[in-house]
Protein backbone atom coordinates (compact mmCIF):
# COMPACT_ATOMS: atom_id res chain seq x y z
CA UNK A 1 0.00 0.00 0.00
CA UNK A 2 3.25 2.27 -0.60
CA UNK A 3 1.07 4.53 -3.36
CA UNK A 4 -1.60 5.42 -1.01
CA UNK A 5 -2.20 7.49 2.18
CA UNK A 6 -2.60 5.72 5.15
CA UNK A 7 -6.68 7.34 5.01
CA UNK A 8 -6.63 5.62 1.67
CA UNK A 9 -5.15 2.33 2.82
CA UNK A 10 -7.65 2.30 5.67
CA UNK A 11 -10.58 2.47 3.13
CA UNK A 12 -9.47 -0.90 2.21
CA UNK A 13 -7.93 -2.61 4.64
CA UNK A 14 -11.05 -1.97 7.24
CA UNK A 15 -13.61 -3.91 5.72
CA UNK A 16 -11.75 -6.64 5.08
CA UNK A 17 -11.18 -6.99 8.86
CA UNK A 18 -12.79 -5.42 12.06
CA UNK A 19 -15.49 -3.16 9.90
CA UNK A 20 -16.30 -6.05 7.46
CA UNK A 21 -19.87 -6.02 5.99
CA UNK A 22 -20.94 -9.28 6.67
CA UNK A 23 -19.44 -9.90 9.97
CA UNK A 24 -19.63 -6.40 11.94
CA UNK A 25 -22.35 -4.86 9.84
CA UNK A 26 -24.44 -8.20 9.09
CA UNK A 27 -25.13 -6.91 5.62
CA UNK A 28 -25.24 -9.21 2.48
CA UNK A 29 -26.29 -12.50 3.95
CA UNK A 30 -28.49 -13.38 1.58
CA UNK A 31 -26.03 -14.28 -0.71
CA UNK A 32 -23.96 -15.70 1.96
CA UNK A 33 -27.06 -18.22 2.51
CA UNK A 34 -27.39 -18.98 -1.40
CA UNK A 35 -24.62 -19.15 -3.31
CA UNK A 36 -21.75 -20.56 -0.74
CA UNK A 37 -22.39 -24.18 -1.21
CA UNK A 38 -19.33 -24.44 -3.85
CA UNK A 39 -16.35 -21.93 -4.51
CA UNK A 40 -16.69 -21.12 -7.73
CA UNK A 41 -20.19 -19.26 -7.92
CA UNK A 42 -18.79 -17.92 -4.54
CA UNK A 43 -15.51 -16.20 -6.39
CA UNK A 44 -17.55 -15.30 -9.07
CA UNK A 45 -20.24 -13.40 -6.81
CA UNK A 46 -16.99 -11.77 -5.03
CA UNK A 47 -15.98 -10.53 -8.29
CA UNK A 48 -19.21 -9.16 -9.18
CA UNK A 49 -19.58 -7.38 -6.52
CA UNK A 50 -16.00 -5.61 -5.97
CA UNK A 51 -17.00 -4.55 -9.98
CA UNK A 52 -20.92 -3.01 -9.47
CA UNK A 53 -19.83 -1.56 -6.07
CA UNK A 54 -16.38 -0.21 -7.51
CA UNK A 55 -17.62 1.31 -10.80
CA UNK A 56 -21.23 1.98 -9.29
CA UNK A 57 -19.49 4.16 -5.88
CA UNK A 58 -16.93 6.19 -8.95
CA UNK A 59 -20.08 7.18 -10.78
CA UNK A 60 -22.28 8.48 -8.02
CA UNK A 61 -19.34 10.24 -6.79
CA UNK A 62 -18.97 12.01 -9.91
CA UNK A 63 -22.88 12.68 -10.36
CA UNK A 64 -23.06 13.61 -6.27
CA UNK A 65 -23.41 17.61 -7.26
CA UNK A 66 -25.62 17.13 -9.88
CA UNK A 67 -28.26 14.64 -8.19
CA UNK A 68 -31.44 15.74 -6.75
CA UNK A 69 -31.60 15.10 -3.63
CA UNK A 70 -35.87 13.65 -3.93
CA UNK A 71 -34.73 11.15 -6.31
CA UNK A 72 -30.96 10.02 -5.72
CA UNK A 73 -31.99 6.36 -4.44
CA UNK A 74 -33.70 6.46 -7.99
CA UNK A 75 -30.90 7.25 -9.57
CA UNK A 76 -28.66 5.34 -7.09
CA UNK A 77 -30.66 2.18 -8.44
CA UNK A 78 -30.37 2.69 -12.36
CA UNK A 79 -26.44 3.26 -11.72
CA UNK A 80 -26.40 -0.30 -10.31
CA UNK A 81 -28.84 -2.02 -12.07
CA UNK A 82 -26.96 -0.58 -15.16
CA UNK A 83 -23.82 -2.77 -14.15
CA UNK A 84 -25.78 -5.78 -12.23
CA UNK A 85 -27.17 -6.06 -16.26
CA UNK A 86 -23.49 -5.50 -17.40
CA UNK A 87 -22.16 -8.88 -15.20
CA UNK A 88 -25.19 -11.08 -16.09
CA UNK A 89 -24.31 -10.65 -19.92
CA UNK A 90 -20.74 -11.23 -19.79
CA UNK A 91 -21.34 -14.35 -17.63
CA UNK A 92 -23.84 -15.22 -19.86
CA UNK A 93 -21.37 -14.72 -22.67
CA UNK A 94 -18.05 -16.34 -21.34
CA UNK A 95 -19.76 -18.89 -18.92
CA UNK A 96 -23.24 -19.79 -19.69
CA UNK A 97 -23.35 -22.58 -17.26
CA UNK A 98 -22.33 -20.47 -14.20
CA UNK A 99 -24.68 -17.91 -14.77
CA UNK A 100 -27.28 -20.48 -14.84
CA UNK A 101 -26.68 -21.87 -11.63
CA UNK A 102 -26.74 -18.56 -10.12
CA UNK A 103 -29.70 -17.17 -11.86
CA UNK A 104 -31.59 -14.87 -9.67
CA UNK A 105 -28.72 -14.20 -7.59
CA UNK A 106 -26.92 -12.14 -9.64
CA UNK A 107 -29.70 -9.78 -10.20
CA UNK A 108 -29.98 -9.77 -6.16
CA UNK A 109 -27.41 -7.65 -6.43
CA UNK A 110 -28.88 -4.64 -7.38
CA UNK A 111 -30.69 -4.86 -3.96
CA UNK A 112 -27.79 -5.72 -2.02
CA UNK A 113 -27.61 -3.84 0.90
CA UNK A 114 -23.81 -3.09 0.96
CA UNK A 115 -23.96 -1.52 -2.06
CA UNK A 116 -26.84 1.13 -1.69
CA UNK A 117 -25.61 1.81 1.67
CA UNK A 118 -22.01 2.48 0.82
CA UNK A 119 -23.64 4.84 -2.25
CA UNK A 120 -25.76 6.55 -0.06
CA UNK A 121 -23.06 6.72 2.99
CA UNK A 122 -19.92 7.64 1.75
CA UNK A 123 -20.24 8.20 -2.02
CA UNK A 124 -22.88 11.20 -2.25
CA UNK A 125 -20.12 12.54 0.52
CA UNK A 126 -16.49 11.78 -0.86
CA UNK A 127 -14.85 12.25 -4.45
CA UNK A 128 -14.27 9.24 -6.82
CA UNK A 129 -10.78 8.12 -6.09
CA UNK A 130 -11.92 7.35 -2.15
CA UNK A 131 -15.07 6.30 -3.41
CA UNK A 132 -13.34 3.84 -5.27
CA UNK A 133 -11.43 2.72 -2.93
CA UNK A 134 -14.33 2.80 -0.35
CA UNK A 135 -16.37 0.39 -3.05
CA UNK A 136 -13.55 -1.73 -3.73
CA UNK A 137 -12.55 -2.43 0.09
CA UNK A 138 -16.14 -2.80 1.10
CA UNK A 139 -16.18 -5.65 -1.61
CA UNK A 140 -13.16 -7.26 -0.63
CA UNK A 141 -14.87 -7.71 2.47
CA UNK A 142 -18.00 -9.11 1.40
CA UNK A 143 -16.18 -11.40 -0.89
CA UNK A 144 -13.44 -12.56 1.09
CA UNK A 145 -15.99 -13.89 3.74
CA UNK A 146 -18.41 -16.04 0.53
CA UNK A 147 -14.83 -17.61 -0.53
CA UNK A 148 -14.42 -18.86 3.16
CA UNK A 149 -17.84 -20.00 3.78
CA UNK A 150 -18.01 -21.52 0.15
CA UNK A 151 -14.23 -23.12 0.90
CA UNK A 152 -15.46 -24.78 4.06
CA UNK A 153 -18.79 -26.18 2.90
CA UNK A 154 -17.53 -27.48 -0.48
CA UNK A 155 -14.65 -28.91 1.10
CA UNK A 156 -16.68 -30.51 4.08
CA UNK A 157 -19.95 -30.97 2.06
CA UNK A 158 -18.73 -32.68 -1.16
CA UNK A 159 -15.36 -33.20 -0.37
CA UNK A 160 -13.97 -31.00 -3.41
CA UNK A 161 -12.81 -27.99 -4.54
CA UNK A 162 -13.57 -26.25 -7.81
CA UNK A 163 -15.43 -29.65 -8.79
CA UNK A 164 -12.16 -31.69 -8.25
CA UNK A 165 -11.81 -34.13 -5.74
CA UNK A 166 -9.72 -33.15 -2.70
CA UNK A 167 -10.76 -35.41 0.46
CA UNK A 168 -11.16 -39.50 -0.54
CA UNK A 169 -14.28 -41.55 0.37
CA UNK A 170 -13.81 -44.27 3.28
CA UNK A 171 -12.79 -47.65 1.51
CA UNK A 172 -13.95 -51.02 2.80
CA UNK A 173 -10.59 -53.40 3.72
CA UNK A 174 -11.22 -56.56 5.05
CA UNK A 175 -14.72 -55.51 6.85
CA UNK A 176 -12.92 -52.35 8.15
CA UNK A 177 -13.15 -48.68 6.56
CA UNK A 178 -9.66 -47.27 5.96
CA UNK A 179 -8.70 -43.47 6.35
CA UNK A 180 -11.29 -41.52 4.15
CA UNK A 181 -13.86 -38.48 4.44
CA UNK A 182 -17.44 -39.44 4.56
CA UNK A 183 -19.20 -36.16 3.22
CA UNK A 184 -21.55 -34.51 5.46
CA UNK A 185 -24.17 -33.37 3.82
CA UNK A 186 -25.28 -30.91 6.08
CA UNK A 187 -22.84 -28.19 4.71
CA UNK A 188 -24.54 -28.15 1.82
CA UNK A 189 -27.26 -26.92 3.32
CA UNK A 190 -28.42 -23.38 3.53
CA UNK A 191 -28.63 -23.24 7.21
CA UNK A 192 -24.71 -24.04 7.82
CA UNK A 193 -24.02 -20.64 5.52
CA UNK A 194 -25.19 -18.92 8.73
CA UNK A 195 -23.33 -21.27 11.21
CA UNK A 196 -19.73 -20.56 9.50
CA UNK A 197 -20.62 -16.85 9.27
CA UNK A 198 -21.46 -16.96 12.69
CA UNK A 199 -18.07 -19.24 13.58
CA UNK A 200 -16.00 -16.64 11.34
CA UNK A 201 -17.76 -13.62 13.74
CA UNK A 202 -16.89 -15.01 16.97
CA UNK A 203 -13.35 -16.11 15.72
CA UNK A 204 -13.24 -12.54 15.22
CA UNK A 205 -14.50 -11.05 18.37
CA UNK A 206 -12.42 -13.68 19.75
CA UNK A 207 -9.05 -12.02 18.37
CA UNK A 208 -10.70 -8.16 19.25
CA UNK A 209 -12.57 -7.82 21.98
CA UNK A 210 -13.31 -4.37 21.17
CA UNK A 211 -15.44 -6.15 19.18
CA UNK A 212 -17.82 -7.16 21.21
CA UNK A 213 -20.88 -4.98 21.84
CA UNK A 214 -22.16 -3.79 25.37
CA UNK A 215 -25.57 -4.75 26.09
Amino acid sequence: MGLLSKKDSKLILDPLADNNPITIQVLGICSALAITAQLKPSIVMAISVVFVLGVGNVVISLMRNIIPSKIRIIVQLIVVATLVIIVDQVLKAFAYELSKELSVFIGLIITNCIIMGRFEAFALGNGPWKSFLDGIGNAAGYGLILIIVGFFRELLGSGTLFGFKVLGDPVEKSGLYAIGYENNGFMVLPPMALIVVGIIIWVQRSRNKELIEEH
